[in-house]
């Protein structure tokens, strides 16, 4: 379905039983991410809670009207909020979907009764621990001009984004699979202005460190041990920075322990959000 928040239609899905807890998912990577993520993992939880999953503005199939600042990302998660009619939810995101969810968290936090987090990053510095990652992988060589122009945001069209997506996408798994990256690179609905807007705009300036100690709801922290571009750092610094938080390392997942340790990864959800929320 399409739900007008904020001035702007967002693709809107809803899973599970209308009475029950609340649980808003936002998906990674702007520009390249859909509701179709979060769906696939959070969704496994929509017989315990209401999961709302949906294209952030700009992303998959919702309309791209206004800014792709944190401020309207936020506001429009807060909006989802209120037309669902939740007094308080919680909050979940991988990637780029926990920069937000910590940003919602930090932004709304009467509105929060839980948090969880899986390979993402406090501030910015995980840009440069993924470029030194990547170029030192045995696993692929690397175009540097590719590389650099999706990290700094200077994406001509969709076209291109997609070349750039594929030259990255080898790096993501804990096993390559080179049939597993055509497949994503296939399935992938690109919007290049949202992508370019999060890296030259949003990136240089994101830095929630200083306002992690101000987040009280209880916080799962989840990770995979060869996380590439989000490292196992990252999730440290969460971890040490939110007072009521715990942090679980996947040992045999890179980027995505929700795929590749499915079972473990949704049971420590579960356990989690059963005993606080």
């Amino acid at each position: 379905m399409f739900v007008e928040i904020n001035g702007n239609r967002l693709a809107v899905e809803v899973l599970g039983r209308d009475d029950a807890p609340v649980l808003i998912a936002h998906h990674g990577a702007p520009g390249l991410g859909s509701r179709a993520e979060p769906r696939a993992s959070f969704g496994r939880l929509s017989d315990t809670y209401r999961v709302v999953v949906f294209d952030a503005r700009g992303s998959g199939e919702s309309e791209g009207n206004g800014t792709f600042s944190h401020e309207q990302w936020a506001a429009d998660i807060d909006g989802l909020r209120q037309w669902i009619g939740a007094e308080r939810i919680i909050m979940a995101g991988g990637s780029y979907g926990g920069f937000m969810s910590m940003e919602y968290a930090i932004r709304y936090p009467e509105r929060v009764r839980a948090l969880v987090l899986r390979d993402t990053s406090p501030d910015n510095s995980h840009e440069k621990l993924a470029r030194d990652n990547a170029f030192a992988s045995a696993r692929v060589k690397i175009d540097v001009e590719k590389f650099n122009r999706i990290f700094d945001g200077r994406i001509r069209d969709n076209e291109d984004l997609r070349d750039c997506w594929r030259e990255i996408l080898p790096l993501y798994d804990f096993t390559y699979d080179p049939a597993v990256v055509e497949e994503r690179v296939a399935t992938t609905l690109y919007r290049y202005e949202a992508h370019n807007y999060a890296f030259t705009v949003n990136m240089p300036r994101y830095d929630l460190k200083p306002a992690l100690p101000q987040v009280t709801c209880p916080t799962l922290i989840t990770v995979g041990r060869t996380d590439w571009i989000t490292p196992v750092a990252c999730s440290e610094t969460i971890a040490r920075l939110v007072p009521n938080s715990r942090l679980v390392i996947f040992e045999k997942s890179g980027h995505s322990p929700q795929i590749e340790e499915a079972e473990a990864w949704t049971r420590t959800v579960r356990e989690f959000l059963a005993e606080v929320a």
